[in-house]
């Protein structure tokens, strides 16, 4: 699988965003997924290769038609890094308002730079 950064990458663009969550809807075609954005369907593949190449849907063929399906894996494990990261910087931000509300006296002392 992908690692975030490809995952991170292809949510940068609003479109793909936006296809996304028309997946999340559930399956749809290259057509109709087109259709709602007004790019034409090359375009739109040209999204599709993007998210695919992320792990973030999949393809298939069916006769002349491109089903896609979103893929949930890599957005969890994205979501997953961001909770872990949110959590990292609320406790330092808390150490800091503590260490900031302390009285001088009761802060430790500062190390001088020979």
């Amino acid at each position: 699988m992908p690692g975030l950064d490809a995952t991170f990458a292809a949510l940068a663009d609003p479109t793909r965003r936006a296809i996304l969550a028309r997946l999340a809807e559930g399956e749809a075609t290259v057509g109709e997924l087109a259709a709602p954005i007004r790019l034409t369907a090359p375009t739109v593949s040209k999204h599709l290769r993007v998210l695919e190449r992320a792990a973030l849907i999949e393809v298939r063929k069916e006769a002349q038609r491109r089903h896609c399906r979103l893929v949930r894996a890599p957005l969890d494990a994205a979501q997953s890094w961001i909770a872990r990261t949110a959590e990292f910087w609320d406790q330092s931000l808390e150490k800091l308002d503590a260490l900031a509300a302390a009285p001088e006296a009761a802060r430790p002392a500062r190390r001088r730079k020979r």
